[in-house]
């Protein structure tokens, strides 16, 4: 089953669908939360906050997409596990309760095996990215990045193979997904990166120029 099954279930039950504009926040790290966010349309990032008050993103999520199950299936209201920040000009969202949200998986066998597979899913994505992200220095990490963002919301850009990341990411956000502290460390990698024709930035955007070397230059980086 796919997330089109959860869609349908959530518009037969007329769940309240949210609009939020670029760069809002859908919900906040450790804010008490009682409802759990599906996406119908758009992007969102998601990050958390380290002690020391820095921000670390997680992921980039597009489309039809569950956000958090949060950790707690029974309270009405517990603590989000996450920022979500809006990244396309505007995104959907079904707001659902989530002790009904939890009602809907327990009742419907076919629910209860997408969640299951939810969390499988996420966790293997997750482990990949720490492990790329803590292995590969600096410049393996950013690379990993760029390639999996070309991976998930590249489009073809020209006849030679070229993707176009089809969103704006700045050095901060950039900087944040890789544990790198200072932007202008960031700036010098991709720098980098355009010298060796690996990539190109146009109107804010990053366009991927030889993916293969991109990851050539990940693995490296974990040598």
């Amino acid at each position: 089953m796919d997330i089109d099954y959860l869609i349908r279930v959530l518009d037969r039950e007329n769940m309240p669908v949210i609009i939020k504009g670029y760069h809002t926040y859908l919900s906040y790290y450790g804010f008490e939360e009682n409802s759990v966010y599906v996406m119908r349309q758009g992007i969102a990032k998601t990050s958390i906050i380290h002690p020391d008050g820095r921000e670390f993103n997680l992921a980039y999520i597009s489309g039809a997409n569950i956000i958090s199950l949060l950790k707690d299936e029974v309270s009405k209201y517990t603590s989000s596990p996450l920022n979500v920040r809006i990244e396309s000009k505007e995104a959907a969202f079904f707001r659902v309760p989530r002790t009904r949200f939890w009602e809907l998986v327990r009742d419907d066998p076919d629910l209860h095996a997408y969640v299951r597979d939810y969390y499988r899913q996420n966790l293997s994505y997750f482990m990949e990215t720490l492990q790329a992200m803590t292995m590969n220095g600096k410049t393996g990490a950013v690379c990993f990045l760029l390639q999996r963002l070309a991976r998930e919301f590249g489009q073809a850009a020209g006849k030679r193979g070229e993707i176009e990341i089809q969103f704006s990411i700045t050095n901060e956000d950039i900087a944040g997904f890789c544990g790198i502290s200072q932007r202008s460390s960031v700036n010098r990698i991709l720098h980098g990166l355009k010298a060796d024709g690996l990539i190109e930035i146009e109107g804010g955007r990053i366009i991927v120029l030889d993916l293969p070397g991109l990851k050539e230059r990940v693995a490296m980086g974990a040598r």
